[in-house]
């Protein structure tokens, strides 16, 4: 009797773990359903498949570029390569500069970028994109979180002039009157402030450089580069890196995109734009942000401006758009199916969903439309 309970239980136990596999495998579909996805070994189309329209991707396609955008990558080529067998897609997270650096040079079929091409690069990228010219699709957006570790502190705002002088290191101590004055009612300790960036060319500490340049001009007097422009501060590199350094220092503060410190636990500043409440770093917040950018690009160009002064309810201002870099015309004809093909799924309705729970903010539906007809355009 106890072994025929037992085979029992085991049946149940077994056709609900069916039951919850094939739920699973639903939720993977989309709204958007093209078909032509690959066919599983039996014959028939996995559930991953048919959300995806793999068309003629083949072979393998090199990308690079941001690291701000690499676990939103690394989820779209996860579902991409499952639903389109005999396709390797190989994103390089390294930095924006040197994604694009890869891209004039013909090395990779796009690149990720976390700032829009400037004229010289747009130059620059003629020789590699033959007849047309590189061109900036927004696919990935998100707050830059300014993440810290101040043992004995969970909560903490800061402003623009704040933070500026922070990252100029002209505020040290975490006990400074101007911390104090917008943390009321926190023991904050008498600690050194470390302050982490990043040690090579990035589009995140180039967004950084555009909000605190817009939002606090009198404390931050530099550039918006890619290259950190202020004296002092310790390095480190990619976002991971920083990331790295600030979950493990006593006394950090960094910048880095929200996922990483949604991975690494990592406790996030929020911001007093002078709204009626300091804005936390978060994906709904940031979407308040970039719903109110404009498409400042020309032709199929789709840059944007994004306006880092809004005091507008809940609306994070510390944000950044990462772009995908890729001819208007002129591609290799021996990965521009692959790329269509990736490119279409990363702006597909189910491609910008999975954004949101890793701590991206998916890009505005208007502004995305004009992206998947511009990948689809793409020659």
């Amino acid at each position: 009797m106890k072994l025929q309970r037992k085979n029992r239980l085991r049946a149940t136990a077994l056709g609900a773990l069916a039951v919850s596999g094939a739920l699973v495998l639903t939720a993977c579909g989309s709204d958007d359903n093209t078909g032509n996805g690959t066919t599983g070994g039996s014959g028939e189309k996995s559930a991953a498949a048919s959300s995806i329209d793999c068309g003629k991707a083949k072979g393998q396609l090199r990308a690079s570029g941001s690291s701000a955008q690499k676990n939103a990558m690394d989820l779209w080529v996860k579902n991409y390569m499952a639903a389109c067998s005999g396709v390797e897609i190989n994103y390089n997270s390294s930095s924006s500069g040197e994604g694009i650096v890869a891209f004039n040079q013909g090395t990779v079929g796009f690149a990720g970028s976390d700032s829009a091409l400037k004229p010289e690069e747009v130059a620059e990228s003629k020789k590699a994109c033959k007849t047309g010219q590189g061109i900036n699709l927004p696919m990935v957006g998100g707050p830059v979180a300014v993440g810290y570790h101040l043992e004995g502190v969970d909560k903490l705002t800061l402003d623009a002039p704040t933070l500026a002088k922070i990252f100029d290191t002209k505020i040290k101590k975490w006990n400074d009157p101007a911390i104090a004055a917008l943390n009321k009612g926190v023991d904050l300790p008498d600690k050194a402030i470390q302050a982490f960036h990043r040690s090579e060319d990035s589009g995140t500490t180039q967004n950084l450089g555009k909000y605190l340049g817009a939002a606090a001009p009198k404390d931050w007097k530099y550039e918006a580069e890619k290259k950190w422009p202020a004296p002092g501060g310790q390095a480190a590199s990619g976002s991971s890196g920083v990331a790295a350094q600030v979950k493990q220092v006593d006394g950090a503060i960094g910048y880095f995109e929200l996922s990483y410190a949604k991975s690494q636990s990592i406790s996030t500043v929020s911001i007093d734009t002078g709204g009626s409440a300091p804005a936390d770093a978060t994906s709904e917040n940031a979407s308040k942000a970039i719903a109110a950018a404009k498409i400042k690009g020309t032709g199929k160009d789709l840059a944007l401006d994004l306006d880092y002064t809004t005091k507008a309810d809940g609306a994070y201002p510390l944000v950044l758009v990462t772009y995908e870099v890729v001819c208007d015309t002129g591609n290799k004809a021996e990965t521009l199916d692959t790329v269509k093909s990736f490119l279409s799924y990363a702006a597909s309705d189910e491609g910008q969903k999975i954004l949101t729970d890793a701590g991206y903010a998916p890009i505005p539906a208007e502004i995305n439309a004009k992206v998947r007809e511009t990948v689809n355009g793409l020659s």
